[in-house]
């Protein structure tokens, strides 16, 4: 999939699962607890261990679009979209990155949190900025960066959850994405996966 694709796609999701976890043989089982929730836009990090073999069995299903994160080198990036990801996700702003993937077409996310960050990102062709970490005044930072800023696709990620996670989407936010709130690391290490599921369904239903 190309950038302009994944990025109209994630439009449409309005969501994403991003998974992060030290367990790699309960990675797989607590994004399947997501997906069966509905999702189907998800995002594996790289500090899991085994990472790209989890991006490589996921992007294989269809009608499911992997992120990978945390993507910090030319050479992460590279990795990643050889094993199947549709977008690279970035806590900073690395051009390095951004470069591999424009010569690769595939959507960059590079994490913003400033007026200048946002910007520049843009500039450096990054169809989509996550906010990270969010900026205390969350639902109310994105309306004011996208008042003289529209053209910015801002995703925040830090500190969503389904109480607010409305409002963001509600204040011009390109979509939003789900951390802890979906993936309770005590319920990933005590296989909960009915727990994740429960959340990841509460968490969708707060953006639909």
């Amino acid at each position: 999939m190309n950038r302009e694709a994944f990025v109209d796609a994630f439009a449409a999701a309005r969501a994403s699962a991003i998974l992060r976890t030290p367990h790699e043989h309960l990675a797989a089982p607590a994004m399947e607890a997501a997906i069966d929730a509905g999702f189907r836009v998800v995002e594996f990090t790289l500090t899991i261990p085994g990472a790209l073999d989890l991006v490589r069995t996921f992007s294989q299903r269809d009608g499911l679009l992997v992120s990978v994160g945390t993507v910090l080198t030319p050479e992460d990036a590279h990795a990643a979209i050889d094993a199947g990801a549709s977008c690279l996700v970035s806590p900073v702003l690395g051009t390095e990155v951004g470069e591999v993937a424009a010569q690769r077409d595939v959507a960059w996310m590079p994490g913003i949190a400033t007026p200048n960050e946002a910007y520049a990102a843009h500039q450096a062709g990054a169809p989509l900025q996550k906010i990270f970490p969010m900026p205390g005044i969350g639902a109310a930072w994105v309306k004011a960066i996208r008042g003289p800023m529209p053209f910015l696709n801002l995703v925040p990620t830090h500190g969503v959850h389904e109480n607010n996670a409305a409002s963001f989407l509600k204040s011009g936010a390109h979509a939003v994405g789900f951390v802890q709130s979906v993936f309770d690391p005590n319920d990933i290490a005590e296989r909960r996966w009915h727990k994740i599921k429960g959340r990841a369904e509460k968490a969708l239903a707060s953006v639909r």
